[in-house]
């Protein structure tokens, strides 16, 4: 399974919090990270930015006693894959040098349904989560429940990595099997009889009435320094009280949740729009409010209908689901009565509705992914919390006012799951859809908003996730719009029933004549030429001969006025905005980062091996660790793990040949030759080597050196990367070309999978028209808003559209860190191009790299770019578009050829 990008980042600040508690301690470590940028682009914002409302002021450590261990929190929102980033979690804590080559993972869950089902995912070997550590350990993985803590064999913990699962039950003393961790267990004996004396007489252990050691498996923990994680915990770090937490004696704690609580160190904090645009979820949620249950589940029904019809198109397998929520025994919509519903009044085949509750357990066994399963429709009350997954449920329905029900936070989560974590071909397909009992909009929203923040959503993205049905497609002229009707009909049955197919109300007047609503009429406008020519027969085969010309010459004029007025995109119109080409060795390519680097021979043998900090950091780790092990009788912490007695691997024998055979495992990439690799690694390890450093220490310090190198080699890379876009595609002599062979197409339906703008202004121009607006960044009548007033305004613009960022449909320039999605594509009255991104304060700044983008598209003759801000030199929006054209008169008045003065190279 390949790592989502938000999910990269969030391991990347783990590893970096992880591996420099070596050497600046855990607290110093956790500032640190927050300072470092998020990812490798030179304007990346610092960690800590987003981080919002979970920021702390402080680092705040497990308790007093525990203060040097790493304690951090990633938080995600329901769907953002926490399960698999706690298995990748395991590799990062090895590579960062704190759990030692084969780490022991106590991994705790909530509940014991949880519990069971994460340890057979991870004991899977075809499963992603056991995929991964397969990959990160060479298979050497063994995975235990903790209640068969007794059949982990020393041999194993030496060689393997051991992961046991557990609830955080599991681990208090008055619980039952709590009770069984920490009694003495013979089975345990080979664990402690080999250790010698100074580990046993290590502080922190409990000991039998004699004060001899017990083999217990809570004694093993405190001994093995275990790394651990906890999954969707909540509170449950701290709700483990001190005495546990010393007991266990953790090499660092790592807690993956949607709703961070207490006093969790959030390092990490996904938004819902990062798991959107990485194509995790399904967003917006379409939200309708009904009046009664019944309603709400005809709807729900029709729902699920249309989106099979959508779904047989993909080229995935995906057979939507819907999912009802009934009220418990003692209410009006029971499950039966619900079932019965669905079966009886809207005739659903009984195979196809299955109940999951806890007495009726309709889903076990049963695999919904299969394509012989015949379900589409699931009851529940509440039996769903936990335990199950379906990526195909679509649709949520409530029966009841979803601000009393329980559990509707579990359900929507199964609902917002994207079906193979990919965006579908049918944007019908990208959303989720609720139907719930609320007597308005309003108050359906404001319920399902209040949901949505308990399921880790911010509220400024709960209340972006929600929007109205959207208009159905295609969408004509609304009726406010509708150009008025200046004819009437003759009254007859044969003429009112063709307008009642086509949902035209008519108006009755005098001498038997009728005036068809101009609304309804209207929308015919927008229709197929076919389906407007079998109107215009229909209509003209129900009134007498002799008014037929008349009256099909009266409609076919109304269309076309009408179709005058709809926006492009609903006329059947597109149009093309040239996107940047380079030419690279005589061929015509698309100009973006990747495409470059496959030109370029990039070899590390042309690299330095000094590396900047290297030694420094190698020092600091190995004064720490001498620290450690020669202080007190307290034993704080142990680089690698390495308790004596302990020792996870020796370090004697070790050759520069095997010290660089382990860092090119490390440390391997697919664009480096490993011949290339291991010959620079050589020259670094020489180096330190002739700096002073012995084999031994380098290997004791192994995984420092190789997070050091790794870090390194990528900052090489990037380097190489950005210089290699610059020449190919910026410099002076850059061979760049953009014109009509090559093109972004903008059509109508490109973004009906976003947000749409639900502000007061009514864009005239808009290419998708003014009711598919793609909601704008920040709030409503922001100023990104009124850039889209000006330019909405302006005469000399035909349409505009609302480009939104890095949608699989926008359009994009290319920049030496990625990619540019400017804010407006507009196609002016004269047929050119004009492309505008508009630029908060905060962002002016850092908007260089944007601005050469955006520059070299222009020259390379793709069209007019400008680069807006509020106010520049003492130009608001309006000024500063006009001023980009070269003559303050012109725009606007332009009705024949002029010359126009470019400002940039004085040429006509």
């Amino acid at each position: 399974m390949i790592l989502k990008g938000y999910q990269r980042a969030a391991l990347t600040a783990l590893g970096r919090f992880l591996s420099r508690t070596s050497e600046v301690g855990a607290a110093e470590a956790f500032a640190w990270t927050l300072k470092q940028p998020e990812s490798e682009e030179p304007s990346a914002p610092a960690l800590s930015l987003r981080l919002g409302r979970y920021a702390k002021a402080n680092y705040r450590p497990l308790n007093d006693g525990l203060a040097e261990i790493p304690y951090a929190c990633l938080r995600l929102p329901t769907g953002g894959g926490k399960t698999l980033l706690a298995a990748e979690t395991v590799q990062v804590a090895r590579d960062a040098g704190i759990a030692g080559d084969y780490p022991l993972v106590l991994w705790l869950v909530t509940s014991r349904t949880i519990r069971a089902q994460t340890a057979d995912a991870l004991a899977n070997p075809a499963h992603p989560f056991r995929a991964s550590l397969d990959k990160a350990f060479d298979g050497r993985v063994e995975v235990f429940d903790i209640a068969d803590f007794a059949r982990i064999r020393p041999d194993q913990l030496a060689s393997r990595a051991c992961l046991v699962v557990g609830t955080i039950q599991a681990l208090r003393v008055g619980d039952t099997e709590g009770r069984r961790a920490y009694a003495h267990n013979e089975n345990l004996e080979p664990h402690f009889t080999r250790l010698p004396p100074q580990a046993l007489a290590a502080p922190g252990l409990e000991r039998d009435g004699a004060g001899q050691v017990k083999f217990s498996f809570a004694n093993l923990l405190h001994l093995r320094r275990p790394l651990m994680i906890v999954d969707e915990a909540h509170n449950a770090v701290t709700g483990l009280s001190r005495e546990i937490q010393a007991r266990v004696n953790p090499c660092a704690v790592v807690e993956f949740t949607a709703t961070p609580r207490g006093v969790s160190n959030v390092l990490f904090n996904a938004s819902a729009a990062e798991l959107k645009a990485e194509e995790m979820l399904k967003l917006p949620i379409e939200l309708e409010e009904h009046s009664s249950w019944q309603s709400a589940v005809a709807k729900a029904v029709q729902t699920r209908a249309r989106l099979a019809v959508e779904a047989a198109g993909e080229r995935d397998y995906i057979r939507p689901l819907a999912l009802y929520q009934a009220e418990p025994k003692n209410r009006e919509v029971t499950v039966e009565v619900l079932r019965r519903h669905l079966i009886e009044t809207e005739n659903v085949p009984e195979s196809r509705v299955v109940v999951a509750t806890g007495e009726e357990r309709g889903l076990e066994g049963l695999n919904l992914a299969d394509p012989s399963c015949p379900v589409e429709h699931i009851i529940t009350v509440e039996a769903l919390r936990e335990g199950w997954d379906a990526p195909f449920a679509y649709v949520f329905c409530s029966v009841a006012s979803i601000r009393s029900a329980t559990a509707v936070e579990q359900l929507l989560g199964r609902v917002l799951r994207m079906p193979y974590a990919a965006r579908r071909k049918s944007p019908r397909l990208n959303r989720a859809y609720a139907h719930v009992s609320e007597p308005t909009f309003a108050a359906a929203a404001e319920a399902l908003r209040d949901k949505l923040v308990a399921m880790g959503f911010d509220a400024e993205e709960a209340e972006e996730a929600i929007t109205e049905p959207a208009p159905t497609l295609p969408l004509f002229l609304s009726a406010q719009d509708a150009p008025a009707v200046d004819f009437d009909l003759p009254d007859s049955p044969p003429l009112r029933e063709v307008l009642a197919r086509a949902g035209i109300e008519v108006t009755a007047l005098d001498h038997a004549r009728v005036a068809p609503d101009a609304g309804a009429l209207s929308r015919l406008a927008g229709a197929p030429a076919e389906e407007r020519e079998a109107f215009l027969q229909d209509m003209a085969a129900a009134v007498a001969e002799a008014e037929r010309p008349v009256v099909r010459a009266a409609i076919a004029r109304y269309i076309e006025r009408a179709r005058a007025e709809l926006p492009p995109a609903l006329r059947g119109e597109a149009f093309g905005v040239p996107r940047l080409m380079v030419r690279i060795q005589g061929e015509l390519e698309f100009a973006d980062v990747e495409s470059v680097w496959e030109h370029v021979d990039w070899r590390l043998a042309d690299e330095s091996p000094l590396v900047p900090d290297l030694e420094a950091s190698l020092a600091e780790s190995v004064r720490r660790f001498e620290i450690d092990v020669r202080g007190a009788a307290v034993i704080k912490t142990y680089l690698n793990n390495e308790l004596p007695g302990l020792v996870s691997g020796g370090v004697e024998g070790w050759t520069v040949e095997h010290l660089v055979a382990w860092l090119d495992r490390q440390t391997r990439e697919v664009d480096l030759l490993q011949s290339d690799l291991q010959g620079w690694l050589h020259q670094v390890v020489r180096t330190l080597l002739n700096a002073g450093h012995s084999v031994e220490q380098l290997m004791r310090l192994k995984y420092v050196l190789a997070r050091r190198l790794k870090d390194r080699i990528a900052e090489l890379r990037a380097a190489r990367r950005q210089a290699a876009v610059q020449a190919f595609l910026f410099d002076p002599g850059a061979r760049v070309e953009a014109n009509g062979a090559h093109t972004f197409d903008f059509r109508l339906g490109m973004f009906e999978d976003e947000r749409l703008y639900r502000g007061g202004h009514r864009f005239q121009k808009h290419f998708l028209g003014p009711d598919l607006v793609p909601a704008f960044d920040g709030n409503v009548g922001g100023e990104e808003e009124r850039c889209a007033w000006v330019l909405d305004s302006l005469a000399d613009v035909a349409f505009w559209v609302r480009n939104v960022a890095r949608h699989s449909n926008a359009f994009w320039l290319p920049t030496v860190t990625g990619r540019f999605y400017p804010d407006f594509v507009a196609k002016l009255t004269d047929g050119r191009i004009f492309v505008v991104e508009y630029k908060g304060e905060q962002g002016w700044a850092d908007a260089e790299i944007d601005r050469i983008a955006g520059a070299a598209w222009e020259r390379a003759r793709g069209g007019l770019f400008l680069m807006v801000r509020r106010l520049a030199d003492g130009l608001d929006p309006l000024g500063q578009m006009k001023k980009s054209w070269g003559a303050e008169a012109v725009w606007g008045s332009l009705r024949k050829p002029v010359k126009i003065i470019s400002h940039k190279n004085n040429t006509i």
